[in-house]
């Protein structure tokens, strides 16, 4: 378990931390052990990002959430496994769409490689994810092809731009579809797969999407706010790919003069050095920046009411003290 997350849960309660932090193990083995292939090239590109790490977000919430119910139940690691694999898969893509050269602090697989080798891995852990997935039931089976629609939906939408809309609306709903929806369907999987009552399936779902949108927000204020690569992403990566999150998007949509030379360069291209180091620290200083943080507030403060539904007890209380790992990610 990643350090961050693991003293959230120890602060919360460390028996329900161990057994979630055992899980974990179980995930780690199972994702080496899927993510193989009889061809050389194609097991080490696959194996590339699952070695790589991460924080594995989507399997803990999936295991938390198996606490509302028998989290030793037949299925709660599988489901943890089908989350991740369909993230790591949705992470090789989305280097070939956006010509990513680093990814987790190494080569992506499309540098190193080529695209078309990232696009193929991409599809073959889909395939075991949903190999995996159909050993779970109907159920399980027709949630994570919805909500791998929901993924394709989000990025086309990405892609399109928002055309007449609101930007910023916009750049919402597809957080919503690219990171809510997957971070909902670990929660709602992981349930499900417990045998946790139908209401608290529903209940720890919605509190999925929604933590999930917070946490794609959080990530929105590191790339401007981080001043090293701790984080995990170079500061200033998405700015840099001309990636508008919400602090750009905000500031592109006042129409103060005081912000007029900060529109220009966010809009230009932030490819040189001296240039993005300008943006960054006219970004980090423009009252958007508390904007952005009182939309993510927002958003934390809603999964924490979701959570409160919950039965009383620690797994409650660990989502509780989720939130506020979440909001306290950007300092």
């Amino acid at each position: 378990m990643a350090s961050s997350t693991g003293a959230v849960f120890e602060a919360a309660d460390p028996e329900l931390a161990a057994g979630v932090r055992r899980g974990l193990e179980d995930v780690e083995n199972r994702l080496r052990e899927v993510a193989s292939s009889r061809h050389p090239l194609l097991d080490e590109s696959a194996r590339h990002l699952v070695l790589a790490g991460g924080k594995r977000f989507r399997p803990l919430l999936a295991l938390l959430s198996a606490h509302l119910g028998d989290a030793d139940a037949p299925g709660v690691v599988d489901a943890a496994v089908v989350v991740e694999l369909t993230h790591l898969a949705t992470l090789y893509h989305d280097d070939v769409m956006d010509e990513a050269d680093v990814r987790r602090g190494a080569a992506s697989a499309n540098a190193r490689w080529s695209n078309t080798v990232a696009i193929l891995t991409g599809d073959f852990l889909f395939a075991h994810a949903s190999d995996l997935t159909a050993g779970l039931g109907t159920e399980a089976t027709r949630l994570q092809a919805r909500t791998f629609a929901r993924l394709v939906e989000g990025q086309i939408a990405e892609t399109a731009g928002p055309g007449d809309g609101d930007p910023v609306e916009h750049h919402l709903q597809v957080v919503a579809d690219k990171t809510g929806s997957l971070i909902a369907t670990s929660a709602r999987l992981g349930a499900l797969m417990a045998g946790a009552p139908t209401a608290d399936v529903d209940t720890v779902a919605r509190f999925g999407e929604v933590i999930g949108i917070a946490f794609q927000l959080s990530d929105d204020l590191i790339d401007v706010l981080s001043e090293t690569g701790d984080s995990g992403k170079t500061p200033g990566t998405d700015l840099r790919e001309g990636i508008r999150t919400l602090p750009v998007l905000l500031v592109l949509a006042s129409e103060d003069d005081a912000s007029a030379h900060l529109r220009e360069l966010l809009q230009a291209d932030l490819t040189d050095d001296a240039r993005l180091a300008e943006a960054l620290a006219l970004l980090r200083a423009h009252p958007a920046m508390s904007e952005a943080r009182g939309r993510l507030r927002d958003r934390v403060e809603q999964a924490r009411a979701i959570a409160a539904e919950l039965p009383e007890g620690p797994t409650r209380d660990a989502l509780a003290s989720l939130t506020d790992y979440v909001l306290a990610r950007t300092g």
